[in-house]
């Protein structure tokens, strides 16, 4: 299944159309972004990406904001990334979206079968009718042409927008979270897990317990304001897509491309936050010392690295960083930064078919490690594990990893977050479990 929605008159085809583009100086930043999400509730489309102004070296903006839908693609992953390359370079324009963790199954001969109680399209991306990009005091207003007229306007409403503060969180029919599968069984699958390993089937895999309400309604922009407020991550998105909601507290970039540079920023490795500021270092030093945890990062950075390496320019990989420890609000994680050069001739969307699903959320060897999680887990992952991001009109993209978040079917009043880590041969299924629960803390308090 494979649908392109026409929102606008058009010739034969999607073109490539031309923009628009204004350019203020803010004298309130902070207070203008605020206003600017708040204002864009009003529309039927929204992708906002918010960095939260955490520093990193490979960030492009602070925030991030389409809205309206000009044209749009959705489908399921039947030459899911075939369609989207035609669409991108068809449209040669700014679009946003999203890529399940089940087109695995149109890059591998694999199948997803599991329960699912959401129902998003494999692949969803539009063209907006309007884009915001906000970079420390420099606002950039990027209009359809058809539409430049509203800018002005627009800019003046936004500016003038009284900030409400966010209301309590009201939900209807609140129904209580629940695991899918018990702490028993869990353990029992971990174990499993483990036994494969240690025939040599894998040697790691990322194994991952979804949990859910049926019949709740939630206020998912509320929701996420408050997810955001708790964890304040680099890769935060809302995204409101007909029925189909994600709240997302991302802090893992899966992959970037920036003229022919490639960046890969897998995460493995987790340890909570301490209020005690030298029990807090403590902590992270720990982590940063931990065989365990480095043993994961580097075998998913040895996959990242195998996978750049099928559309990078021959010797052009390089870890740039490997298991740095950085500190977010609810944890400490430790990062690896991955870098290649783009071979000539290789299209934007290849690099992320080539590399797709993100190692971070596979194991190794990718395909066996994929076999064994559908096999064990109990639920679709869908977009839990995938990716969001964008693509610009010269083919460049940023994209995060799907982790840390909430999905809703507003239509179903289905309401979802998954957690999961990397199990390997050093692996305590109890330790685990407990780290899936921490994971997990952020989604919980955002519900509650």
């Amino acid at each position: 299944m494979c649908y392109v929605k026409l929102f606008l008159p058009l010739r034969s085809k999607i073109r490539s159309q031309v923009r628009t583009k204004l350019t203020y100086t803010l004298e309130e930043p902070l207070k203008f972004k605020q206003q600017l999400l708040q204002w864009s509730r009003q529309f039927e489309e929204i992708a906002w990406l918010d960095s939260n102004n955490y520093h990193q070296e490979h960030g492009e903006f602070d925030a991030l904001l389409a809205l309206g839908v000009f044209t749009a693609i959705k489908t399921d992953y039947h030459q899911a990334f075939a369609k989207l390359q035609e669409y991108q370079q068809t449209t040669k324009d700014w679009i946003f979206g999203y890529l399940s963790y089940d087109l695995k199954n149109d890059v591998e001969a694999l199948s997803s079968k599991n329960q699912d109680g959401l129902n998003f399209p494999d692949l969803y991306f539009f063209q907006p009718q309007k884009l915001f990009l906000l970079k420390g005091d420099l606002l950039e207003m990027h209009y359809l042409k058809m539409l430049d007229d509203e800018i002005e306007d627009d800019f003046t409403e936004i500016s003038n927008l009284p900030l409400t503060d966010n209301p309590q969180l009201t939900t209807h029919n609140p129904q209580p979270i629940r695991a899918r599968i018990s702490k028993e069984d869990y353990l029992k699958k971990v174990e499993k897990m483990l036994a494969y390993i240690q025939r040599g089937d894998i040697y790691e895999a990322n194994f991952c317990q979804e949990f859910f309400a049926e019949n709740r309604e939630i206020e998912p922009f509320e929701v996420f304001q408050k997810l955001n407020e708790i964890s304040g991550p680099p890769f935060a998105t809302f995204l409101k897509l007909e029925e189909h909601y994600l709240l997302s507290a991302s802090p893992e970039r899966y992959l970037k491309k920036s003229g022919s540079k490639l960046i890969s920023q897998p995460i493995k490795g987790t340890a909570r936050r301490s209020p005690n500021a030298e029990e807090d270092l403590e902590i992270a030093q720990q982590l940063s010392k931990d065989p365990k945890e480095q043993s994961e990062n580097v075998m998913i950075v040895d996959l990242v690295r195998n996978d750049l390496s099928k559309i990078a320019k021959k010797g052009s990989v390089n870890v740039d960083e490997l298991c740095k420890v950085y500190s977010f609000k609810q944890v400490h994680q430790m990062i690896s930064t991955v870098s290649a050069e783009i071979d000539d001739g290789i299209p934007p969307v290849e690099a992320l078919r080539a590399t797709f699903p993100m190692g971070s959320m596979t194991g190794a060897p990718k395909i066996s490690a994929m076999k064994i999680i559908e096999e064990l887990e109990e639920t679709k992952r869908g977009l839990y594990s995938g990716a969001v991001g964008y693509f610009t009109p010269n083919g460049d993209f940023d994209f995060n990893v799907v982790i840390r978040s909430i999905l809703y079917n507003s239509e179903k009043k289905y309401v979802s977050f998954s957690v999961g880590g990397a199990i390997t041969a050093g692996s305590d299924p109890e330790k685990e479990y407990e780290e899936c629960l921490l994971k997990a803390s952020a989604m919980r308090k955002a519900l509650s």
